[in-house]
């Protein structure tokens, strides 16, 4: 038996999904502490992220929250939103991710997204297989980034309820 999700009251299974059906998270604002973190715990100590002299000298002219951290960021605010929690089985990946804008320091992001493709899964008749499109926004609404998303879900409760 599998240990239950906790079930967000905005839970959605697959089969209460259509294409078209879309979401949006509430804001965050991007700090310092969250840059100074991503690069202590990733490494990427680039100059661009991490000295203010050398950020001015570029053509963003201050520095910059790094790509990868913004898309860790968007993880969470999408998983806030509650749609998964309960039904998700697992993440499946990320596909066509594109960085358009920067997102800087004192930024607000929130998260849209999108159905756009949901195939049942052929060795899984309990699940289905969901992509979605997703936008990181900032707080004037200007796409930073955006890519596709794909999650396994399972179909209904009782297939989430059963073990596995």
């Amino acid at each position: 038996m599998h240990t239950l999700t906790p079930v967000s009251p905005s839970v959605k299974y697959f089969e209460d999904l259509e294409v078209g059906n879309s979401w949006q998270s509430e804001g965050r604002t991007v700090t310092e502490t969250d840059v100074v973190t991503f690069a202590t715990w990733s490494g990427d100590m680039h100059p661009l992220h991490t000295n203010a002299e050398y950020a001015k000298s570029t053509q963003f002219g201050e520095r910059i929250f790094h790509g990868p951290g913004a898309l860790a960021l968007a993880f969470g605010l999408e998983m806030r939103i509650g749609w998964k929690m309960g039904s998700a089985v697992a993440f499946l990946g990320v596909s066509d991710w594109r960085m358009s804008s920067p997102i800087f320091i004192g930024d607000t992001i929130t998260v849209r997204e999108e159905v756009v493709d949901l195939r049942a899964s052929a060795s899984n008749p309990d699940r289905g297989i969901v992509r979605t499109r997703v936008e990181i926004v900032n707080q004037q609404g200007q796409t930073c980034h955006h890519g596709e998303w794909a999650v396994l879900l399972f179909k209904n409760a009782a297939a989430a309820l059963t073990p596995q």
